[in-house]
This record gives C-alpha cells, structure tokens and sequence, in this order.
C-alpha cells in the first residue's frame, strides 16, 4: 500500500514536470486503478468520499482486479529496464494478506495522509521503509537477516569511495541497502544533487547499480527499497548468484565497486560448489570467490564476512586467504566488536581490497566501543568516525597497525587480528581486597538503614 500511495505521488510529480516543460505526461496506470480512484476518491472540498470502496467490495477489488492488473505489467512490459517492468515484478511476488476489507479501508485512509512529493519527504519515507526492515530482524522475523547497519554500510562506502562512472554491485543484495547508500553517496559526490548533470543522473539511474538476491521476499523488498531511494527501475536479478559458474564471467560481466554482506553460515551443495576452484560448503568463502572474479582489474571492494575467515585452519579457508592476498591487494581490515548484527550473534570483519595486484601490507583497525551494542545501544557513525580518519593514513594508534605479509606465516596465512598496541587489561585485585570492600560497603548500608529508622520512627 505504501508503495501504490508513492508511486501515485510519483506520477503527480512526473506530470507536473512533463506540464511545466510542455510535454504530455502518459500515465503508468490507468485511471480506474490509480490510487485517487479506488483507494482514496476525494470530493470537491478535498475531504474523503465516504462512499469509497470497503469491505468486501474493496477486498476483492484489489485480490481480483488490482493485483492481477499490476502484475500484467511485468508481461506487457517492452524491456525489463523500466518502472513497469518492476512494478510487475513486485506485484507477481506480492498476496494482499489483510483478509478484512475494513481493516484495509482503515490502512488505506492512514497511508494517504502521508506525502511523498518533495525530496525531504521521499527521503522520510526511505528512511521509515528502512526501520520497518531493520525491525522485521529485531522480532525475529524475515527480512531482518537482509539488514545490515546502515553506519557500517555508509562507512564502508566512505572508505571505498564509488564516483560517478563506476558501476557497482552486490550479488548477495538482500534489502539492497549498500545500492541505496551508495546511490545517496553518489549523488552527493559533487556537492550538491542540483550539481549533477542530465548525464550523470542518467548514468545513476540506469547505468551504475546491479544486484542480485535469491529469496523471493528480500528481492521485492530491495526493489522497492531503491524504488523508494529514487532509482525508478532498479537492475536487480531474481537468481541465485552461486548457480553461476565463476569460470563464465566474462569481462562484460564485471564491476568497478563490489560492496556485500554475503549471508556466512550456509550449507551449500556439493553441485553449487562445482562452480568455485576452491571447494567449500561456507556460503560466504564462495561469494568471496565470486567477488574477487567479478571485479574488474583495479576494482575495489568493501565486504563483511566473520572474522574466523581470518584465521580458521580447514584448507578452503587458507587457500582463499592465500588467494585474496595474491590476487589482490588487501589494504585494510576493520575488526568489528559483538552484535553489530543484531541477533545474529557472531563477530565480523570487513576486508577493503583492490583487485590487480599482491597484498604486500595491512593496516588493521580494532573498533573498540565503551559500550554494549544491542538493539537499544546500536552502532552509529560517530563510533566509526575515528576508523574512517586513521584509514586514510593508515595511522598507527592504540586501535590501530599494520603488518607486512611477509611477516605472516606462509602455510597458514593467518591473518588474525592481534592488536600490538593494545593496553594491557589492569591487574585483577586480591580477593582479601574485594571482600574488604564488599565489608565496608555493607556497614555503611547497615548505618543508612539505621538513619532511615530513626527518621521514621520505626
């Protein structure tokens, strides 16, 4: 329903700018399936008509009528590169699961107080369509396990820096939130939006984002999630990324900018893992082949993964690592502290890296928080400020260093993250002095109790 009310605000916006530029706008839907039609019909005074459809009536028109009539589009559609196409994608994946008319009546009449026409607006609803993602996750539910923070996102693209020109990609793309920070990235690249030229809006809106998710349900959601950033037709596949034989990439195929957070912890089959020179049933450790292959040469990449790739000893481990470092060059690690990800409970890391060639020094940065983060003390930009200074540098400080690869050890290639110049933890005290204390601080209890009577007279 949000994304109907958005794309009729959408196409408002659309026929006003055809209108000022005396053109003649051609409208996406028809008039009997546009949402001041059937969902919020308003009389002269441009209050609500209260004879709008409800109940029964307004549950089967949009199971019967609307739905179908969008999903038509997707097989009507010229090329697959265009809003309709997408529209028709969404609404093919898409069941109207609100099984009472008048509690449809009701969301409708909610949603069509809100307004997407300027660019503040457009971007609270990006953001509220965002929380709602990152919420699905916090209950447990689908869709959370596609959201990554958006602080750790916005920084990785910080430190990979994408420019107009690039193409980028993200093969495991979930609610595509690294496409829609990067395009947010881009179009501020120089300075302002109302800097970029018809051709660069151009290049952003069709020529620079590519992904690909296999899960049905976080394919619609990352549609609509860049449809709601402002990419009108998104060049998302619904495919498996792994299907695809990492041999057959071909230089056509490949991108500038990979950024990702490829699902880790999956099993996959020994089929799937026909498709990599390094065999291995961790999902991650096969999208990071891919990742590799699909960069161009001098292409750069920021990709989270768990940080036991660093150092587990299993032969798919070492000789990926042995790979990455060969192949291309692994400037920078970003050591990651427990629950990031809500929920997830695991640690990462996110590995910068340039394809073209050997790694020959790391720099490492241990984020080191005074805090727990959870669902209520969540990670933010001002906790990465620090590591986004230091790396572009490659400053040495307590959280950070680097090592030469010709220091690791050339069988394992661990490449653990053992901070040097950490502080050394304070000494723990003597158990006489905890249970003096303990003492002294139950007398002192005892004497307050004591007061406390006495003033109530007890």
């Amino acid at each position: 329903m949000l994304f109907l009310k958005y794309l009729d605000d959408l196409e408002k916006d659309k026929a006003t700018a055809a209108l000022l530029a005396g053109k003649t706008y051609t409208a996406i839907i028809a008039p009997e399936y546009q949402w001041s039609s059937w969902a919020a019909p308003k009389l002269e005074n441009g209050k609500m008509d209260h004879n709008a459809m409800s109940g029964d009536d307004l549950k089967d028109f949009v199971d019967h009528k609307l739905f179908p009539y969008l999903k038509k589009f997707k097989t009507d559609a010229l090329a697959a590169d265009n809003i309709e196409y997408k529209i028709g994608e969404i609404f093919s994946e898409l069941k109207n699961r609100i099984q009472s008319g008048y509690n449809l009546r009701e969301v409708i009449n909610r949603i069509d107080e809100l307004r997407f026409r300027t660019q503040a607006e457009k971007h609270e609803m990006s953001h509220l369509y965002e929380s709602k993602i990152q919420n699905m996750g916090n209950a447990g539910r689908n869709g959370g396990e596609y959201y990554t923070a958006r602080p750790l996102i916005k920084t990785i693209i910080k430190v990979v820096d994408p420019k107009i020109g690039d193409s980028v990609y993200d093969g495991a793309g979930g609610s595509m939130g690294f496409l829609c920070e990067g395009f947010d990235y881009m179009r501020h690249s120089k300075g302002k939006l109302q800097n970029l030229t018809t051709t660069d809006i151009e290049v952003l809106q069709k020529r620079t984002f590519y992904g690909k998710e296999k899960k049905g349900l976080a394919y619609i959601i990352g549609i609509m999630n860049m449809i709601f950033h402002g990419i009108e037709a998104p060049n998302i596949i619904h495919t498996n990324t792994l299907a695809e034989n990492i041999s057959d990439i071909q230089e056509k195929d490949r991108h500038d900018i990979v950024l990702a957070n490829p699902p880790f912890g999956g099993k996959e089959r020994a089929e799937v893992q026909q498709n990599f020179p390094i065999k291995t049933g961790e999902t991650a450790y096969l999208f990071l082949q891919h990742f590799i292959k699909i960069l161009k040469a001098n292409g750069k990449a920021g990709i989270v993964i768990k940080n036991t790739f660093l150092s587990n000893t299993d032969n798919a481990s070492v000789s990926l690592r042995k790979h990455l470092l060969e192949s291309c060059n692994l400037h920078t690690v970003l050591d990651l502290p427990g629950g990031v990800f809500a929920g997830a409970g695991v640690k990462t890391v996110v590995l910068f890296f340039e394809k073209g060639t050997r790694t020959r020094s790391i720099w490492y940065y241990q984020l080191n928080l005074d805090r727990n983060l959870g669902k209520t003390n969540a990670l933010n930009e001002k906790d990465l400020a620090d590591f986004v200074e230091l790396q572009k540098t490659n400053a040495e400080s307590e959280n950070s260093w680097s090592i030469s690869v010709k220091d690791i050890d050339q069988t394992t290639f661990d490449l653990s993250a053992k901070n040097p110049n950490k502080k050394e933890e304070a000494a723990l005290r003597q158990p006489q002095a905890i249970l003096a204390e303990m003492k002294a601080l139950d007398e002192e209890t005892a004497l307050i109790l004591e007061n406390l009577k006495l003033i109530i007279g007890a």
